[in-house]
């Protein structure tokens, strides 16, 4: 056991005069301990603290004949204990973080310390997406071994520190190290106890078209929860919640957050107990999920990341944004500017040529956009969305000459070329489905429900996982493609599987995002020139398990601006500026059909990674030119956007007038963006405070010849001109002056 005692210098040490365990990043401290008992308490999580001793967290009193006394000790009751990785059915009938059932039926556990150790740096999750290190300085990791008193189980709390990004990440890992089989029901990522319940609870939730609204309310007694069963991190809920103090704002106040670095079913969960206490959950959805383990096997949770700020939302979001951009986005791309793109999608659907494809290219060419992306349909007999999915191979009546022969004449246009799939899905009208009919998820006998006219491929199925890789990698090397649209356009029904045996059907969902990240590992491994992104109906995925694999997301497939706003807002609040897909699209707005002003559209859309989604051949001359010059703006300002930091200045939940900006890491370039939604007559004068400048500094407005102090841009503000009608915007970019 490698023990690092009064060794400052390190982020977690342990303490053996008082079995305490500190985990220190730059500006936090995580603190936990070892009962007498053996049980694991949680003292502290919060701003730093130069104190190792916190044994006085731990009080006891007498509750009350109704909670049970552990080991029959008096007054000593887990119940009332803040405990670290909770079990159920040993004195603590709290909301347990791990349930199983053994062999002969109980399902009661009693976990307590066996051994630990630490170590530099941070291990890889098998098969799982998770944040990673470069160098093993850049964390330290922890991992407790418990196990039962009764049955032989173990299971592995892993804690890893990013001491320079003040984060800490949890998971758990659960072994049958006994002879008979043992059946995990719930096996949640992270627990943590707070001692009282005086906390706002943050979530972001929608639909599609209406994703990651955030939604702030009151911790109330009993259980509060957010939650995916559909197969999917979802539409309707992100895997993210956070608890803010009642006076947390954006830029002060004590935020705890708590995000999931999967892709499939999860459960965020808090539940305010009857004496005022406040236990956090997150992992695995356990409804409708089982795991066997046999004899020796093991099962491996996916990652939780937790954050800590004292410095309100905006605190909160750079941590995440730094250390998702940074140390869980991957590959070539992940440090590079992104390309400003088109996609035919919304001018074309599915009725296009490889005439018109090239129209639209050579147009986009000479506004100077630099990748254009062929979306649904050039493939097998797709015209419209019945048929065809799971039918890798070009449709040559569509695209003469192949997808080789278009792509270099894109290119010869000076654009890269794209493509849209749809790997995880077929069509009942299909090549492959006549083929391969069990290859769908489906339970024998019951209706195969069609959203789309589509079902899912069972992607617990090696054969299944095997033919996609094979097909799409075929297709990938068969012509010029730089980037890949990866969709997924529905929810898991009929949950079963031809392979599975009957003991582990309800291992299915989870057994699907294991084949899905193996299909994806393998395609972005071996093809790391291309710009992956993820876009399932739009935000329908858009979590911190496909940022590993993709490093940007198609925000929302609803592109009006007004609703952008909302939708934009909340998933800034953990994930980064580049990590957003945000595009200009055609009036009506095809989603909400509103009008409004392609300036307010671009202004909007510079929120993230910049493109288009409309057929330009049909604009006007001084549209054009519009989108020329909003192209050349973006080019010049995009670095701020993609990679500096991000502050919201007001909310489209609560204001009228919403602002946003961007400052660079150096703090010598600064964009904001101001959007007023309705009109008012005479309005009052508007002055933006900006955030997050040098207050010594002077910035130059530039376009407008004025200079201002930094302290006057943060306490005086930035004049909002006088705007006209409805959706108006403006946007303004300063440089620091010496």
């Amino acid at each position: 056991m490698e023990n690092l005692n009064n060794k400052e210098n390190k982020s977690i040490v342990y303490n053996q005069d008082n079995n305490t365990f500190i985990l220190n990043s730059n500006k936090t401290s995580y603190i936990l301990k070892v009962l007498d008992s053996g049980h694991l308490a949680h003292l502290y999580w919060g701003r730093r603290l130069r104190s190792t001793n916190l044994d006085y967290v731990i009080r006891s009193r007498n509750w009350g004949s109704f909670l049970a006394n552990t080991d029959n000790k008096e007054n000593f009751m887990l119940e009332s204990i803040p405990q670290e990785y909770p079990g159920y059915g040993a004195t603590d009938l709290r909301s347990p973080a791990l349930q199983l059932q053994f062999s002969d039926g109980t399902s009661a556990t009693d976990f307590r310390y066996v051994s630990h150790k630490i170590y530099e740096g941070k291990n890889k999750l098998e098969n799982l997406p998770a944040t990673y290190t470069e160098n093993n300085d850049e964390a330290t990791t922890l991992e407790i071994v418990l196990k039962d008193t009764l049955k032989p189980v173990e299971i592995v709390l892993t804690y890893s520190v990013f001491k320079d990004f003040d984060a800490i990440t949890r998971n758990v890992k659960v072994r049958n190290v006994g002879y008979e089989d043992v059946k995990i029901l719930r096996v949640l990522s992270a627990n943590v106890d707070f001692n009282d319940d005086d906390f706002d609870m943050i979530q972001l939730s929608g639909s599609w078209a209406r994703e990651r609204h955030f939604i702030r309310q009151p911790l109330r007694s009993g259980s509060q929860s957010i939650e995916s069963r559909r197969g999917a991190s979802s539409h309707a809920q992100n895997p993210f919640i956070a608890l803010a103090r009642k006076d947390t704002t954006e830029i002060k106040g004590d935020i705890y957050g708590f995000s999931f670095v999967y892709s499939g079913n999860f459960l965020a969960n808090v539940e305010v107990d009857m004496f005022y206490n406040s236990r956090v959950q997150i992992g695995i959805n356990p409804f409708d999920f089982s795991w066997l383990l046999k004899e020796n096997e093991e099962f491996q949770s996916p990652e939780s990341v937790l954050v800590y700020s004292p410095n309100g939302m905006t605190g909160m979001s750079h941590i995440y944004h730094n250390l998702y951009g940074k140390r869980l986005a991957r590959g070539e791309h992940r440090d590079k500017i992104r390309p400003i793109l088109i996609n035919n999608w919304e001018a074309t659907y599915f009725d296009f040529n490889e005439t018109s494809i090239k129209n639209i290219a050579k147009e986009a060419s000479n506004l100077g956009m630099e990748l254009f992306v062929l979306d649904d349909g050039w493939f097998g007999k797709r015209n419209n969305d019945d048929c065809s999915l799971g039918d890798w191979f070009v449709n040559e009546e569509k695209i003469k000459g192949g997808l080789g022969k278009l792509s270099k004449e894109i290119n010869d246009m000076g654009l890269q070329f794209g493509l849209w799939f749809e790997p995880e899905m077929v069509c009942p009208v299909s090549e492959l489905y006549e083929k391969h009919p069990d290859w769908c998820i489906h339970i024998p006998g019951r209706i195969r429900s069609e959203a789309r006219m589509q079902l899912i491929l069972d992607l617990s199925r090696d054969d299944v996982c095997d033919y996609i890789i094979e097909t799409l990698s075929k297709v990938l090397s068969s012509a010029s493609i730089s980037y890949v649209k990866w969709d997924m356009n529905r929810n898991m029904t009929e949950i079963g599987s031809a392979k599975l045996q009957p003991e582990r059907q309800r291992e299915l969902p989870h057994r699907y995002m294991l084949g899905l990240y193996r299909i994806m590992e393998e395609l972005t491994t071996a093809f790391p020139h291309i710009l992956f992104e993820s876009c399932s109906g739009g935000g329908g995925r858009f979590d911190p398990g496909m940022l590993y694999y993709m490093p940007q997301t198609w925000t929302s497939d609803n592109t009006d601006a007004i609703e952008r706003l909302k939708i934009q807002y909340g998933t800034s609040l953990v994930y980064p500026n580049v990590s957003m897909g945000c595009h200009v699209s055609a009036i009506p707005n095809h989603q909400v059909h509103r009008m409004t002003p392609l300036n307010t559209r671009g202004v909007v859309a510079m929120s993230g990674n910049f493109g288009y989604e409309l057929d330009i051949t049909k604009l006007s001359d001084e549209e054009k030119e519009m989108i020329k010059e909003q192209i050349k703006n973006y080019k010049e300002i995009r670095e701020t956007i993609q990679f500096g930091d991000y502050y919201r200045l007001s909310s489209p939940f609560e204001d009228n007038d919403v602002a946003w900006m961007f400052v660079s890491k150096d703090k010598k370039e600064v964009v904001v963006s101001f959007v007023r939604q309705s009109a008012l007559p005479h309005p009052k004068f508007e002055s933006l405070k900006l955030v997050g400048l040098e207050e010594d500094a002077s910035y130059e407005v530039v376009g407008e010849n004025k200079v201002f102090g930094g302290d006057e841009l943060m306490y005086v503000g930035l004049n909002v001109p006088q705007l006209v009608g409805d959706y108006d915007a403006k946007m303004w970019v300063l440089r620091k002056i010496l």
